[in-house]
């Protein structure tokens, strides 16, 4: 598939150094500098990109709902595995610029580089034509409740958000404390808090899997106290 088809398959206008970078990975931008940046930067802004959108479709979706729930419900909804079949039905793995080892190791299809390339992809459009599009691109692209649907199965972060919250009245935060190995192999190490108590660490091979980890740990130190 050529730059210019994968631009014809999402029925967008995205401009074209925009969308080569987010199609870079960091692996390919590690090996091969003069091909430009990766797609980390964009990354970081589809991340919000996706946060706003969805929290606003939840917002005027479920007006009764309290603030917890939704929280809940977003993560849900924009979590990795969710994020990376969007990419895989739009064929985005296929369009991947990788190093020549993360090629080799399966990259393409990797739930944690999809996803990344998935928020960077939304972050260039929205550079290109602005949040309105980007908006009707992510509403018709990642799969969102209706009205009458039931809140999905929570991840750990979900779940961990959840409980916190009727609990004690405070969302769980995230602080990234170690980043270790190089910019194509990364380990993250994520603390979880919530109010001031530190309750648990993760770790892993994007700040989503980390975070992920750090809630699972937290929950699993909630049940036994």
């Amino acid at each position: 598939m050529k730059m210019p088809d994968l631009l014809q398959k999402l029925g967008i206008t995205i401009e074209e150094d925009l969308l080569r970078e987010a199609l870079t990975h960091s692996s390919h931008a590690h090996e091969f500098p003069a091909g430009g940046p990766s797609n980390e930067r964009l990354e970081f802004l589809g991340d919000a990109i996706l946060d706003l959108v969805v929290s606003e479709h939840l917002f005027r979706l479920r007006p009764a709902r309290d603030e917890g729930t939704l929280s809940s419900l977003r993560a849900a909804v924009v979590r990795e595995a969710t994020l990376a079949e969007a990419a895989e039905t739009l064929g985005l793995g296929d369009m991947l610029r990788l190093g020549r080892g993360e090629r080799a190791a399966g990259g393409d299809t990797k739930p944690s580089i999809l996803a990344d390339a998935f928020e960077a992809v939304v972050a260039a459009l929205y550079l290109s034509a602005g949040l309105p599009a980007a908006t009707e691109f992510v509403l018709s692209v990642v799969p969102l409740p209706e009205s009458g649907d039931e809140i999905p199965v929570l991840d750990a972060k979900s779940e961990l958000a959840q409980w916190t919250q009727s609990c004690s009245g405070y969302l769980p935060e995230y602080e990234i404390v170690d980043r270790q190995g190089p910019d194509h192999a990364p380990c993250f190490t994520v603390r979880v808090s919530v109010g001031d108590e530190a309750m648990a660490i993760g770790r892993g091979t994007s700040k989503q899997r980390a975070e992920e980890a750090a809630a699972a740990n937290a929950l699993n130190f909630l049940r036994r106290r």
